[in-house]
């Protein structure tokens, strides 16, 4: 049976971000589609969406959502294969 691999984010059309909250808190590799990158704004509309879903999982939470202190896309890794 073949071996199943997985597809990176980038190459599905995400890309990946870091956010600190201003409690200290952190939420890693949350996903923002890449069409709404790039522009004008830069990073800028990852902020705005990332909000959008802080307010969906506070509101499924019961608690009053985060306040976001800083924004930063997730480092990609590079995975070389082994050679025995």
């Amino acid at each position: 049976m073949a071996k199943r691999v997985k597809s990176k984010p980038q190459e599905r059309g995400f890309v990946l971000f870091d956010v600190v909250f201003e409690d200290g808190s952190l939420a890693s590799n949350r996903r923002i589609p890449m069409e709404i990158l790039g522009g004008l704004d830069g990073d800028e509309p990852a902020r705005t969406m990332i909000e959008e879903q802080e307010a969906e999982i506070a509101e499924k939470a019961s608690r009053p959502p985060r306040v976001i202190q800083t924004l930063a896309r997730t480092p990609t890794r590079r995975f070389e294969a082994k050679v025995d």
